[in-house]
């Protein structure tokens, strides 16, 4: 691809080449009467599967060398990659409830709802193949857990579907091991053989080329040199991280903090790069006994074993009716930070706090678009306290289901988790790595949003927005399904 056929300009630029990013490329490239370019700022390893990074294929570890930044707060680790997040999370798929579809039909109409967003469910569920976790997969505690939950009463459910409170299991996009991620089961062969499709790999998006109210394009740097590329369209789908910062950059959000940063506002749009709301969580440690040890060594011996193949959805005294607020997550296998001895492994139960309260932010340290934003999740932090009252409650039913599985595993010494300060449990938190919000959909009068129920963005045209940050809320799921599922959607609002 040359320099001046990437200067022709395009119909459709799509800006980041993640989950939702790989979606929206294929589908709208399926028009061949319409040209697309995908842009992704991280390396593209192709359409073969034999080509790309073993750690990336691996399905029962979570790599970490393609990424934005190394060595950084736990909650600040993304995918910089094309597939994104799908190359590096656990390859799990599960889906919300009702009550996340009710919040999302407020701010951005009826195509939100369950109903209007199941054909899209489907049909992300058959491009990505996803399945349920098979029975060779299950560990000695994943065995354990499942029959634990269904002691303890609660009913066993489908973890793809809209539901209810309940345990299951829930769908990989993998497969004996190996992890098929959303760029080769979006941007397979067929595909890529596409003409009036482009791909970019290592390409940096920097900002949106505005004129009048109108976005023409978007500069990037593609190999150290900066380039514009033209465009009819351009559909941001950098991420929760990704997307606030490229408006700002662009002199879309808020119009003191561009201000700070040496950026003319184009538009003024407090909510870009606000209501950050991510899932944290706090693991409780149990003790492996020497059973559970020889188990899981013989597993990881034959090369089958994954820290966690099961979850249990659970509900809080703040949970509406038939929803749930938390998930359960039992684990067992090598420590995902630090290390033990061979035959030593760690194994818990974590409370993820599923529908938070707490709202952080994402803004500009700079214009500069080699320089990380300032990302500070709040976890929480709001003034009621609902937030740590949710997580303690998740503790005590986290123990509950740890109590049913002491054969293989007992407390840790020492005052219960669940017992502890609520500062001892804002130090302890981590995160279930699902952040969404910081370009919510709603009304244009709310100050708060950002883009409308098809993810255009309030005072621009030719610009939409079409990743996880159009959320306004995070649903009680991990968030790859639901992001497949809006981006398969919002790709048909552009093709009508």
């Amino acid at each position: 691809m040359t320099t001046s056929s990437l200067l022709s300009g395009h119909d459709v630029v799509v800006l980041g080449g993640g989950v939702a990013g790989c979606v929206l490329a294929a589908r709208l490239s399926e028009d061949p009467g319409r040209s697309v370019c995908l842009v992704e700022a991280g390396p593209d390893y192709g359409p073969q599967q034999r080509n790309w990074p073993e750690k990336i294929l691996n399905a029962r570890a979570l790599p970490r060398d393609d990424v934005w930044e190394r060595h950084t707060a736990f909650y600040r680790i993304r995918a910089r990659v094309l597939g994104g997040s799908s190359c590096i999370n656990g390859a799990w798929n599960t889906w919300g409830s009702h009550a996340d579809h009710a919040e999302w039909t407020r701010a951005g109409g009826e195509r939100w709802s369950a109903d209007a967003l199941e054909p899209y469910r489907l049909r992300a569920v058959e491009r990505m193949g996803l399945h349920a976790v098979p029975d060779a997969e299950l560990s000695a505690w994943a065995s354990a857990a499942l029959t634990a939950a269904r002691e303890l009463g609660y009913p066993e459910v489908d973890m793809g579907v809209p539901g209810s409170p309940g345990y299951g299991r829930p769908l990989l996009n993998a497969a004996d091991g190996v992890r098929r991620n959303a760029a080769l089961a979006y941007l397979d062969p067929a595909t890529r053989a596409r003409p009036n499709l482009t791909v970019l790999g290592d390409a940096l998006v920097d900002r949106l080329a505005i004129r009048a109210g109108r976005v023409s394009g978007v500069h990037i740097v593609l190999d150290g040199a900066p380039v514009t590329l033209e465009a009819d369209t351009c559909v941001l789908a950098s991420g929760t991280f990704g997307s606030p910062t490229v408006l700002m950059r662009s002199g879309i959000g808020p119009a003191a903090h561009l201000k700070e940063n040496g950026i003319r506002c184009e538009v003024d749009l407090p909510g870009v790069g606000a209501n950050l709301s991510d899932q944290p969580g706090v693991f409780v440690p149990l003790v492996p006994t020497d059973h559970l040890n020889r188990a899981l060594a013989a597993k990881e011996s034959a090369g089958e074993l994954y820290v966690s193949r099961m979850l249990v959805r659970a509900a809080s005294e703040y949970c509406p009716d038939g929803a749930w607020d938390l998930h359960l997550l039992p684990t067992a296998g090598p420590p995902l930070f630090g290390k033990l001895p061979p035959g030593q492994y760690e194994a818990g139960i974590s409370a993820f706090l599923m529908k938070p309260v707490s709202r952080g932010h994402v803004r500009l340290r700079s214009a500069d678009p080699l320089e990380p934003p300032e990302i500070d999740p709040a976890f929480l932090t709001d003034p009621a306290g609902r937030d740590v009252a949710v997580v303690r409650a998740g503790l005590e039913k986290a123990a509950e289901l740890a109590a049913a599985m002491e054969p293989l595993a007992r407390p840790a010494d020492g005052t219960p988790v669940h017992a502890r300060p609520a500062a001892d449990l804002r130090a302890r938190v981590g995160t279930y790595w699902h952040p969404v919000g910081t370009c919510a959909m709603g009304p244009a009068d709310d100050p708060r949003s950002v883009v409308d129920g098809q993810g255009a963005v309030h005072g621009v045209s030719g610009l939409r927005v079409a990743d996880a940050s159009v959320l306004p809320t995070v649903p009680a799921a991990n968030t790859q399904l639901p992001v497949l599922a809006l981006a398969e959607m919002l790709a048909d609002t552009l093709r009508a």
